[in-house]
């Protein structure tokens, strides 16, 4: 396991007490670059864009694109934005007196939300809203139209399912099944999750209402309707807390019905991958408490990676290879999301989002890694074809990794002559074969060999080839 640094680090200004599940990263204004959204338990949002420390937006319940904000009561708030708005100097929104915008729907829903999603869980192409409570209850809901061509969205939701849980429910997610048809997912303590399924669509006398099923009753198909799945036979704590987080891109699969990965992670430091309902990929056992689980891609290449988060600020990126990369944040954590944001360049890029308990967010942006897996100058310059030309010029086996080792020893440590205006200023200087360090000044080297460049100020070796085409490029 291999430590890497992020250093491109800005801070945002937040006072107040934030709910761990209330922050986000999202297009809130339809500029197509990402916001991130942070709520606090008095019921305020903030919205932050790019590198500015303070809230582009601030306001309580109003003000948003499309927003969805449910309070512990259960007041269903439905915000959007709209541009006509006033801009003070430095770009920030400010509220006109006596002009305090509210949302622009409101609606009573059962009380006590502890989580939410908003996704299309039963394949129709429309999303629905499914909120998990304290109570190990999971509902269902439909936003359903009431009328057309008013300035704001007129309708009302109604309740689809009803689910309960054995465990409490910690995290809710929506990954493809076996045959493309997206699985609604919610954790169960103990590493455990369980699929429920969506029965609407197959049972035509259940048709939804705005009240919901009847709060004494208990649905008498509830326990049909929820498929526990345990990932692991000894399992330590059953009461541990559990995270999960689906839909795992793997690249452009040209298999659209390939079922989709999930992990899980629980606050004893256990990690799985998961394909389809019980087959493991991999696990891995950390010995921090991990309390947040995300997916990135950090390279590039359309595999996005496992993110997970530790109270103290360890933080585990884990590909699809098991290969584990970890960094540090040196303070303690609340609350931690990983997404696309638009932190620099009016673009999006991947980054972390840390809350501390000091009234700080930090945000890294460009978290990048050229590959996860650990590798060394050797193994790069194996994958250019024209490495294996020079080294048989120079006489040297390519099959033959001692001698190619020694030889990289030599033209980086030890070159045959000292590097050229050594006793000049500080820049780039060259040293390899004298075959044709030596030859007139009005001549122009050939380099018919590797040749180390070596700058002394960003203190920085690059390998050229006879063409001089670059072969690689290291830190000293």
């Amino acid at each position: 396991m291999r430590s890497v640094s992020y250093v491109q680090r800005v801070a945002l200004e937040f006072s107040g007490s934030l709910f761990p599940h209330a922050i986000c990263l999202g297009d809130v204004d339809n500029d197509t670059l990402n916001e991130l959204v942070v709520g606090d338990t008095s019921g305020k949002l903030s919205v932050y864009k790019n590198d500015d420390s303070r809230p582009w937006l601030t306001c309580s319940c109003q003000g948003m694109n499309l927003v969805v904000a449910v309070s512990a009561e259960g007041w269903f708030h439905l915000c959007d934005l709209t541009p006509a708005k006033s801009l003070d100097g430095s770009g920030h929104h400010e509220t006109l007196g006596g002009e305090e915008q509210r949302p622009v729907f409101k609606q009573h829903i059962p009380a006590n939300t502890k989580v939410m999603l908003i996704s299309d869980i039963d394949g129709d192409g429309r999303c629905e809203l499914v909120v998990g409570y304290t109570d190990r209850v999971v509902r269902a809901f439909r936003w359903e139209d009431l009328g057309e061509g008013a300035e704001h969205p007129m309708g009302q939701l109604v309740s689809l399912k009803k689910w309960m849980l054995e465990g409490q429910v910690d995290s809710l997610s929506v990954t493809p099944g076996p045959l493309g048809v997206p699985e609604l997912m919610v954790s169960q303590p103990g590493c455990a999750y369980a699929i429920l399924l969506c029965t609407w669509n197959k049972d035509p006398g259940a048709t939804p209402t705005s009240e919901g099923p009847m709060e004494g009753t208990r649905e008498p198909l509830a326990a049909r309707d929820v498929v526990l799945h345990q990932t692991s036979g000894r399992i330590h704590n059953k009461n541990v807390s559990t995270h999960l987080i689906g839909n795992i891109k793997r690249g452009h699969s040209p298999d659209s019905s390939a079922s989709g990965l999930f992990a899980l992670c629980t606050l004893d430091g256990t990690l799985k991958l998961m394909e389809e309902a019980d087959r493991l990929l991999w696990s891995v056992q950390v010995d921090h408490q991990l309390f947040a689980l995300e997916k990135l891609d950090v390279t590039g290449n359309g595999h996005e990676e496992v993110v997970a988060c530790a109270w103290d600020g360890q933080t585990y990126i884990i590909d699809h290879n098991r290969t584990v990369v970890r960094f540090q944040v040196d303070e303690n954590i609340r609350a931690f999301c990983a997404g696309l944001y638009a932190c620099k360049d009016s673009r999006n890029s991947p980054c972390l989002v840390y809350v501390t308990f000091n009234q700080k967010i930090y945000v890294y942006w460009e978290v990048q890694l050229e590959r996860m897996e650990s590798t060394n100058l050797l193994k790069v310059l194996e994958a250019q074809p024209e490495f294996r030309e020079l080294l048989g010029e120079l006489g040297v086996d390519p099959d033959e990794l001692p001698a190619a080792r020694a030889l990289l020893h030599q033209t980086l440590y030890h070159p045959n002559q000292p590097p050229q205006c050594s006793r000049g200023p500080p820049g780039p200087h060259l040293a390899g074969p004298a075959s044709w360090q030596n030859k007139e000044p009005s001549e122009p080297p050939r380099r018919p060999h590797p040749t180390a460049v070596w700058h002394l100020e960003d203190r920085e070796c690059t390998l050229l080839g006879k063409d001089g085409g670059t072969l690689g490029c290291w830190g000293l």
